[in-house]
């Protein structure tokens, strides 16, 4: 697949302005249609990356540490895929060590990589579970989303201050219930 060129996006953008009713060549709007591309091409930056890399680099020198290890609270903002509509909320993230660590703003990046494209929650909650487990190979993960989607809140049911939460837990978050107690008390759940 072959990405559009920046004059292509535009022009889509003008196409939506006047199928909203309105006049794309009006002084307000002359220059909406680069901003609008401009925000895009940020807000779908997760596609020019590779979630992986940022965990790559890791570190094995922890003194012995093999506790849990949580990043709690991680803002992020993404998009549904259905309505193209935003998704705010935030991420928690929890591993435990097998030998090697990653620094802490790997894991945010890795939440962004995967958020700054177009989304559903369920799949960017996997994605981030699913990516630590495979390239850190630790003893668990656990991974919980709490969001709200604007796509529910702005248009359709109209319902606001719902928030979504779901969560993958693999390894000993899975299968040890004191070790996923001990990951939801330190998120505050």
């Amino acid at each position: 697949m072959s990405r559009p060129t920046q004059a292509e996006a535009e022009e889509a953008v003008r196409t939506l302005i006047r199928w909203a009713g309105d006049d794309p060549a009006r002084e307000g709007l002359a220059e909406t249609p680069a901003r609008v591309a401009r925000a895009y091409k940020d807000w779908y930056s997760g596609y020019d990356q590779e979630p992986a890399e940022y965990l790559r680099r890791t570190f094995e020198e922890v003194g012995g540490y093999d506790e849990i290890v949580v990043l709690r609270a991680i803002p992020f903002e993404s998009h549904c895929e259905h309505h193209m509509a935003p998704i705010i909320g935030e991420v928690h993230v929890g591993y435990l060590p097998n030998r090697r660590v990653v620094g802490i703003s790997k894991l945010a990046r890795l939440v962004d990589a995967y958020a700054r494209r177009l989304q559903i929650q369920e799949r960017l909650t996997a994605e981030i579970a699913d990516t630590l487990q495979e390239v850190l190979q630790p003893r668990g993960v656990a991974v919980v989303v709490e969001a709200t989607h604007e796509c529910m809140t702005t248009r359709g049911v109209g319902k606001r201050g719902v928030a979504m939460v779901t969560s993958r837990m693999l390894g000993a978050f899975r299968n040890n219930p004191a070790t996923r107690q001990e990951f939801l008390a330190a998120i505050g759940k």
